[in-house]
C-alpha cells in the first residue's frame, strides 16, 4: 500500500493506515492544504472538480467537495468527466483551480488529486511543495455555518470540449466525414465512454463500435494503454473489419491507435503524427519529454524547426513549450498537448487532429506509421526496495558512462550517438519504481541496452 506526493498530485491505493494510504483522512489533509493555498493564492472563492469512473471516486469526490466548502469555497462539480475537460473548465469557471480525481492508468485500487492553478494547469513543483508544507502543519482555517461554500453540478462541459475542439481551424470534419471510417473504441469502462462517441460523431466518424464504454469503473484489464494490454482489442480490430481502433486511458488524456490489421500504431507516435500535422499547418517548435522516442525530433528538423527536451512529468512539458513557444508538444505515453486550445494533455483534441491528418493523407492507418522513422523503445521498471537508494545508483551510473553525452535533467540519460540510442533512468512520479527506457533502431538492440542498464542498478544495489 502506498501514498506518493509529487508533481502528479497526491497519489496512493485506498483503505488501509492514514499517511501510508490515500485514506479519508489523507484525502481531507492534502484537499484542506490545496483549499488554504488557493485561498491564499488568488482572489477566486470557486473550485472545479471532476473524476473518472473508478470505484472509489464517489467517496473520494464526496469528502473532496464537502472539505473544500468547510474551507469556505464554492464547489463546481461536473462529476463524471475527463481531465482535458476539468481542466477548460476552470478557465472557463474563472475559478481559483481544480481537482481531478483520478489515478490516471493506475490501477483500480489506487486514486489521487491532480491538483490545477487558475489557468486550469497543474501546480508547479513550487506550488506543490507549498501544498504539503501547508498539510504538514495543518494550518488550516474552516469557515464557521453562516460562511461555508456552496456546491452545484454541472454535466454540460464534455459538450462544450467537444464544441471549442470541432471550433479549431485545423480541425477538418469535412474530410473525415468523406472518409466514411468504422472505427472501434476501448474506454476501458470509464469517463472515455462518455466523451469519446460524441466527438467521433461530431466530426463525422460513419460508424463506432463500443468496446467497454460504460462508466462502471470496472477497468476489464489493466488500464495502461500499453500494446500487452491490448491485445484483446486488437483482435476485435481485425474481427470487426474496423478502419482502425482508438484507446483512452481512465481519465482521457493519454491516446493510443491501432491499425487496420490489429498492430499498435505505438503510443510514442501518437505525438509524432500528430506534430506531423500541425507543423503542416503552424510552423514552430516541438517539445517532449526526455523519455519520448527521437522520432519527433526528427519530424521537426525535416520540417525546418525546432525540438527541445524536458524533464517526464506534464508540467515541466508545459514549463517547456511555453519557454520555446511550442506549438504542439506532449509525452510519448500518448499525451497530446495542443496549446491552441489549452496547454494540458488531451486525448480528445489529439484524436480530432489525427483523424485530420489520416484523412488527407489517404491511406490506411498502417500505411501512415510506415511514414515516420522506425524506432523501437523498450520500457521497463524496477521496484523499489530499501536496498536501493535512487540518487546513488544514478550517480554510479554517470560516472561508469561518462565517456557519453549524459542529460541529468531528470535522473540519468545515456546517450549512444553512434548507435543512434539512448537509455533513460528516473524515479517514477506515480509509482514506487525505478523507470528504465531504452530507444534503438531495432528492439533487440532497444532491449539490450534495457536489459544491461538493468543489470548496472540491481549490482550497484547490492554492492
Amino acid at each position: 500500500m502506498t501514498l506518493i506526493k509529487s508533481i502528479s498530485g497526491i497519489r496512493g491505493t485506498i483503505g488501509g493506515i492514514p499517511r501510508d494510504n490515500l485514506t479519508p483522512l489523507d484525502i481531507v489533509k492534502y484537499t484542506a492544504a490545496f483549499g488554504t493555498w488557493l485561498k491564499q493564492s488568488t482572489s477566486s472563492s470557486s473550485v472545479v472538480i471532476g473524476r473518472d469512473a473508478r470505484i472509489s471516486g464517489e467517496m473520494v469526490s464526496q469528502l473532496v467537495s464537502a472539505t473544500l466548502q468547510g474551507l469556505g469555497l464554492h464547489v463546481v462539480d461536473l462529476g463524471l468527466s475527463t481531465t482535458p475537460t476539468v481542466e477548460l473548465a476552470v478557465v472557463q469557471e474563472a475559478a481559483s483551480g481544480g481537482i481531478i480525481i483520478t489515478a490516471s492508468h493506475n490501477p483500480i485500487e489506487w486514486n489521487a488529486l491532480k491538483l490545477l492553478n487558475q489557468k486550469g494547469e497543474f501546480i508547479s513543483s513550487e506550488e506543490g511543495q507549498q501544498v504539503l508544507t501547508l498539510a504538514n502543519q495543518e494550518d488550516f482555517h474552516f469557515a464557521e455555518a453562516q460562511a461555508l461554500g456552496t456546491y452545484h453540478t454541472d454535466d454540460t462541459y464534455i459538450q462544450q470540449h467537444i464544441t471549442q475542439i470541432l471550433a479549431l481551424p485545423i480541425i477538418d470534419t469535412a474530410a473525415i466525414q468523406s472518409r466514411q471510417w468504422r472505427i472501434a473504441i476501448d474506454c476501458v469502462n470509464s469517463t472515455g465512454g462518455l466523451a469519446l462517441p460524441p466527438l467521433l460523431k461530431a466530426l463525422g466518424v460513419a460508424q463506432i463500435g463500443t468496446f467497454h464504454c460504460e462508466p462502471t469503473g470496472q477497468f476489464p484489464r489493466n488500464p495502461e494503454p500499453l500494446p500487452e494490454n491490448l491485445v484483446a482489442f486488437s483482435q476485435e480490430v481485425t474481427k470487426g473489419d474496423f478502419d482502425l481502433g482508438i484507446v483512452v486511458d481512465p481519465d482521457v488524456d493519454r491516446l493510443a491507435f491501432i491499425c487496420e490489421d490489429g498492430t499498435p500504431f505505438g503510443e510514442e507516435y501518437t505525438l509524432v503524427a500528430v506534430a506531423d500535422y500541425v507543423l503542416q499547418h503552424q510552423p514552430g517548435n516541438t517539445v517532449s519529454n526526455l523519455s519520448s522516442t527521437q522520432a519527433l525530433k526528427d519530424i521537426t528538423e525535416k520540417a525546418g524547426q525546432h525540438y527541445f527536451a524536458s524533464a517526464v512529468g506534464e508540467v515541466n512539458v508545459v514549463k517547456a513549450m511555453k519557454a520555446h513557444q511550442a506549438v504542439i508538444g506532449g509525452e510519448g505515453n500518448g499525451g497530446i498537448i495542443y496549446p491552441a486550445l489549452h496547454y494540458g494533455r488531451d486525448a480528445l483534441v489529439g484524436i480530432a487532429l489525427f483523424l485530420s491528418h489520416l484523412a488527407k493523407v489517404g491511406k490506411p492507418i498502417s500505411a501512415l506509421r510506415k511514414q515516420y522513422p522506425d524506432y523501437h523503445i523498450s520500457k521497463n521498471k524496477i521496484t523499489l526496495t530499501p536496498s536501493i537508494e535512487v540518487d546513488s545508483v544514478l550517480a554510479s551510473l554517470q560516472h561508469k558512462y561518462q565517456d557519453h553525452p549524459i542529460d541529468t535533467v531528470d535522473g540519468v540519460k545515456v546517450i549512444f550517438e553512434q548507435a543512434h540510442a539512448w537509455v533513460h533512468l528516473r524515479k517514477s512520479n506515480t509509482e514506487p519504481i525505478i523507470r528504465i527506457y531504452a530507444e534503438a533502431p531495432t528492439p533487440e538492440e532497444a532491449n539490450q541496452l534495457a536489459e544491461q542498464l538493468m543489470t548496472d542498478v540491481k549490482a550497484i544495489s547490492v554492492s
